[in-house]
């Protein structure tokens, strides 16, 4: 990803960092052998003396969460540590019965890692909380608590505060959640509350990264994550402009009101007294096992893209609809292969998959791709018949042109007739009007 240049509002420079909370996918929670997947059970029906945080109850870690934590390292370029270990994290709160949370400090599992010009910090793993239910019970408002997300495996990713433009982190987010995807630890979704986010946003008028930071906390959907980053980056220079001091805390975000507002005071490292978690023993990884996780990731999106648009020379709009399903990719990429052999072009497949949604129709088996394939040559000119017929009826027409390069947009459709009678019928529509806007804006 590449970063924009500073985005200045009224001489001050937005510096935001982002902390990314990813829910893994593992069959059973971070330290007991309850089930992991909460979503729409049954409140506390998943739950132990461990997840309970009864007083007596040893936790132990869940290997498969620890791989997937070392696999999304990995996929950003960070640093494994051969040695770490998990640390309590105390606070008090209604949603962690015990008192502290098992997290990790000093010793995450990755540092250091990097995705473009975006620095990450750490990658760490931790519990999840349990979750709180605000209701109105009998006219008084009650809250309750729901222990089955208890002890699910929470990995969170800490970038530096390198972005300045919230789109940026919109963008950034969005390939994390697809990142995840792709390696097949976490699904990722936000509805569900398995990718959670917080942005820490300050202002300064310098380069310097200023000595405060204002955390948003509950941001639900990536509509509101830049919505939240943009008032409170308005409010902060607001405050300042008028010679008053921005203080640390945590704010969340109204969207009603489109303000943030305060939470609490943003605590700091030494109030959560971590030391280490005796329960569990330390953990340690070789070079081997490292590399090894190394070796068993997939192609990443990004290299997915490029490969798109580089060998398979798709539009980068189309190629972005179908690098957001690796399933998609992997069936356009076994189309491709069978569509060689009848001389079926990669850009004419991608076509049908993404404005006919052929790939939806039919099961992912290798008879049906070629079905699909045939279907399409009897339905349709390929791609290079139309590039042809495009070209040949813009270089008759260049009064059309020039009327296109005036505004003149209602000339496409004149256009278009005119390519289809060159085809004999045989031109879908939707391609031929998007190789005439390219032909016309030449």
């Amino acid at each position: 990803m590449k970063k924009n240049n500073q985005l200045r509002y009224k001489n001050f420079t937005a510096v935001i960092g982002l902390e990314v909370h990813l829910e893994l996918s593992t069959k059973s929670k971070m330290f007991c052998g309850c089930s992991a997947d909460h979503f729409g059970k049954r409140p506390n029906t998943q739950v132990c003396p461990v997840c309970l945080g009864l007083p007596g109850a040893l936790p132990y870690a869940n290997r498969e969460a620890l791989v997937s934590t070392l696999k999304l390292g990995l996929a950003f370029d960070c640093q494994v540590n051969n040695f770490s270990k998990f640390d309590r994290k105390h606070y008090f709160y209604a949603d962690l019965a015990k008192g502290y949370q098992i997290s990790q400090y000093d010793i995450p599992l990755c540092t250091g890692g990097k995705f473009g010009e975006i620095r990450i910090k750490r990658i760490h793993l931790e519990e999840d909380t349990a979750k709180l239910v605000h209701q109105t019970l009998d006219g008084k408002k009650v809250s309750l608590i729901d222990f089955n997300r208890s002890g699910v495996p929470l990995v969170e990713l800490v970038t530096e505060p390198d972005f300045n433009d919230p789109k940026d982190v919109v963008g950034f987010v969005k390939e994390v959640q697809l990142i995840a995807r792709y390696l097949g630890i976490s699904s990722a979704d936000m509805e569900k509350g398995s990718l959670r986010l917080e942005a820490n946003v300050s202002v300064t008028k310098d380069a310097r990264v200023p000595d405060y930071k204002v955390e948003l906390k509950n941001i639900n959907s990536f509509k509101f994550l830049e919505k939240a980053i943009v008032s409170e980056i308005d409010r902060q220079i607001k405050l300042k402009s008028l010679g008053g001091k921005v203080v640390q805390e945590t704010r969340g975000y109204d969207e009603d009101q489109r303000t943030t507002f305060s939470q609490r005071t943003k605590e700091a490292a030494q109030d959560y007294r971590y030391f280490p978690e005796p329960d569990i023993p330390p953990l340690r990884f070789s070079d081997e096992a490292i590399k090894e996780i190394g070796r068993s990731l997939p192609d990443l999106p990004d290299r997915v893209r490029k490969r798109l648009i580089g060998e398979y020379r798709l539009r980068a709009d189309y190629a972005e609809i179908l690098v957001a399903d690796g399933k998609r990719v992997e069936f356009f990429e076994k189309a491709v292969g069978l569509g060689r052999e009848q001389n079926v072009s990669p850009a004419l497949i991608a076509e049908l998959m993404v404005n006919k949604n052929m790939d939806k129709d039919f099961p992912e088996s290798s008879g049906l791709i070629k079905k699909i394939i045939e279907l399409s040559r009897r339905q349709y000119a390929v791609l290079a018949e139309v590039e042809k017929a495009v070209k040949k009826v813009v270089g008759k027409n260049q009064k059309a042109a020039n009327d296109f390069g005036q505004g003149k947009t209602a000339v496409v459709g004149f256009l278009i007739g005119l390519v289809q009678k060159e085809l004999k019928g045989k031109g879908d529509p939707k391609m031929i009007k998007d190789l005439l806007v390219v032909e016309l804006e030449k």
